[in-house]
């Protein structure tokens, strides 16, 4: 079978069509938002489709007709009669890239859009643009465009906190001129209703300082819609109905059935949820690499879990294993950002490292946990530095063994490798780790990286067991304490009665007690029972 073109990195519309790739037809969500001339926000993560979206609207407005033939809004267009495809002047801003630490990098990316629309409407003569700051020649070109084609102004931000994001802890001082660049130049956009046919921007974070959130009272964000939840990502149906084939191959590639290739996709790229009660979808970066590259490989985490949120976890204190069980925030909590507050759940959410996963309607409070195993383990890989200390051949964090070890049974080996893995951590000088501290934070990904090849169910919280890791042939209830005997370990164990739901497994069941030394940083003892 030859194989279809899948658009792996594709952000252009047009390019897509044109070249006969593959297209998620999303065009409904652009029917129904452009019938509204409203003004939108959108939040989603990064490499989630905002860019392809903002294309479609792009090529939309434009009235390039023959780029949309077969898709749902061709028809719907269509049945205006003499109005359809009605063209109208658009600007589009795409921000995603630019030297926005230079001092003037976002300046010049501002003022070389207006000139390319200066240049392609032709805006000389009675029509030439004036005006002496950025904010007012934005303002005096959209006032000229109107006046020339006797048509409303739409107006495409894409990733407009790229700029903010990427000076926020590289260069603090650029980044608050960036956003009081931004406060004077979207301010344009004040009070012109009635010169604008529709605005629409997109982001991953929304930053409640700028001013298109606190000028422009009338941009409506859609980003916790149920019904635009689907709007970026591919849902179940979407994959099954467009990509039939490219399961098919990466079923036969890893030696699966359909099926079975159905749920390790799932369990891999699924599990977002950007509102109470909409459409789930799929991580559409990940998934288009998987088909292509027939391979299940963690493809979101490229370019590696950004700085700023390893340190959002470092400052707030939040005890990792919460992200596990998962954590609840208030439906404001989720949609503003600042970037003062030490809380990293909006952060963690608007970036597609937490999903929506439950909903409290009486308290109106969302619950939120990893969405997937692509997500889960590459964030708690990327935390291996800052918790267990970076990788050298003293300390390689290397958890193969270690699984060997709890398969075959040989629990003395595995202590050994864990004591020795503990040895190697460096602490502040003079300072010992406490357990709800230190100790369960380096423990906790220990345990979790592990859950990555075999399954362990890692608690770390009073009324379960600390860990539960079942193998082929082995269960282990393990209980930690810290500066007590082993013994009270496993006395808590059975008089908690941790290991009963497990008795009448046919695998061989243990129940392990560890002690740890505050004073020596370490295992110091481990005894098991049957």
């Amino acid at each position: 079978m030859d194989r279809r073109i899948l658009p792996v990195g594709k952000q252009n519309f047009e390019e897509i069509r044109q070249n006969d790739m593959i297209y998620v037809d999303k065009t409904q969500y652009v029917w129904e938002l452009a019938e509204t001339s409203l003004a939108y926000f959108l939040s989603r993560p990064r490499r989630f489709g905002k860019s392809l979206f903002t294309s479609t609207l792009e090529c939309y407005f434009r009235g390039k007709k023959d780029l949309f033939k077969g898709l749902y809004i061709y028809d719907k267009e269509n049945a205006r009669g003499e109005n359809a495809w009605t063209e109208y002047p658009v600007i589009t801003f795409y921000l995603s890239s630019g030297e926005f630490n230079d001092p003037s990098g976002l300046q010049d990316m501002l003022n070389n859009v207006l000139e390319n629309v200066i240049r392609e409407y032709d805006l000389t003569g009675e029509y030439a643009i004036s005006g002496e700051t950025l904010s007012v020649r934005f303002r005096n070109v959209i006032m000229n465009l109107k006046e020339k084609t006797d048509r409303n102004v739409v107006i495409l931000v894409d990733e407009y906190d790229k700029p903010l994001l990427s000076t926020m802890l590289t260069d603090p001082e650029q980044e608050e001129k960036n956003r009081l660049l931004y406060k004077s130049f979207f301010s344009a956009l004040k009070d012109m209703d009635g010169y604008l046919r529709f605005v629409f921007f997109t982001g991953i974070t929304k930053f409640t300082k700028i001013s298109i959130f606190s000028d422009l009272n009338q941009l409506n964000d859609i980003s916790l819609d149920n019904d635009h939840s689907g709007i970026c990502g591919i849902t179940q149906d979407e994959l099954e109905a467009n990509f039939k084939p490219e399961i098919n191959a990466l079923a036969e590639e890893e030696d699966m059935t359909y099926d079975e290739c159905l749920s390790e996709l799932q369990k891999m790229y699924d599990g977002y949820h950007f509102s109470k009660d909409g459409v789930g979808v799929y991580n559409p970066f990940s998934l288009l690499n998987a088909f292509f590259k027939r391979d299940f490989g963690t493809y979101w985490f490229g370019s590696g879990t950004p700085e700023i949120l390893i340190r959002k976890l470092k400052t707030s204190h939040m005890p990792l294993y919460s992200l596990i069980d998962g954590v609840t925030a208030r439906e404001s909590t989720l949609q503003d950002y600042r970037a003062e507050d030490n809380d990293p759940i909006p952060l963690y959410y608007q970036t597609g490292y937490l999903t929506i996963c439950g909903y409290d309607r009486r308290f109106r409070r969302y619950t939120l946990r990893f969405p997937n195993d692509e997500v889960k383990y590459g964030f708690l890989d990327s935390l291996v530095p800052s918790v267990l200390g970076y990788r050298t051949e003293e300390n390689p964090v290397s958890l193969d063994n270690m699984i060997l070890d709890l398969e075959s049974g040989n629990l003395d080996s595995f202590f050994k490798r864990l004591t020795a893995l503990f040895a190697t951590i460096p602490y502040p000088e003079g300072r010992a780790p406490e357990y709800e501290g230190e100790w369960s934070r380096q423990l906790f990904l220990i345990l979790e990286l592990m859950g990555e090849y075999t399954q362990a169910e890692v608690h770390m919280a009073t009324g379960r067991a600390d860990c539960v890791v079942k193998t082929p042939d082995y269960i282990y209830v393990f209980e930690f304490k810290l500066d007590k005997p082993v013994e009270d370990a496993l006395a808590q164990i059975d008089d908690k009665g941790y290991a009963i739901p497990y008795s009448a497994d046919s695998r061989k069941l243990y129940k392990v007690g560890v002690a740890f030394s505050s004073e020596k940083r370490n295992v110091t003892d481990w005894k098991i029972a049957e």
